[in-house]
């Protein structure tokens, strides 16, 4: 097994995932708060791609720098530290990871208009991230 092995399985977790992320971007909000099975679906879909960036992200930091990570936000940000992502773009899927915190955590708490707004606005970073890394693989930046 390589490196690559953990990071591939998760980009295609996550190509499923965002996949249902952009279907589900035609809910709407009333939709949202009112049907309980397709809250469930666009929750899980959320979940699902932020927990693979996540986990995208600690294999990447685990191959390329010294520090580790105490949080999963800090996680994007050493990937900018190391050059590896730009500061804008850990700065949203840091904002992704303490989401998926409270997902997690609190989810008899979530704010649905919040969650709507990760729905509706929040997809482009995660797809971002995915193009570069998929970039980063093919251009053997993380050599076996």
């Amino acid at each position: 097994m390589t490196q690559y092995t953990g990071i591939t399985g998760h980009l295609r977790e996550l190509d499923e995932a965002t996949g249902d992320w952009e279907r589900y971007q035609a809910i709407t909000l009333a939709e949202l708060k009112a049907d309980r099975d397709r809250r469930n679906m666009v929750l899980h879909a959320l979940l699902v791609s932020v927990q693979a960036s996540i986990d995208i992200a600690n294999h990447l930091v685990a191959a390329r720098s010294t520090r580790r990570p105490e949080t999963y936000r800090e996680s994007f940000a050493i990937l900018c530290e190391e050059g590896l992502i730009p500061e804008d773009l850990a700065d949203q899927l840091s904002d992704l990871a303490g989401f998926r915190s409270v997902l997690v955590h609190v989810y008899w708490r979530l704010n649905l208009d919040e969650v709507y707004g990760v729905l509706q606005n929040d997809l482009q970073a995660v797809n971002r991230f995915r193009d570069l890394v998929r970039a980063m693989l093919r251009s053997h930046l993380f050599p076996e």
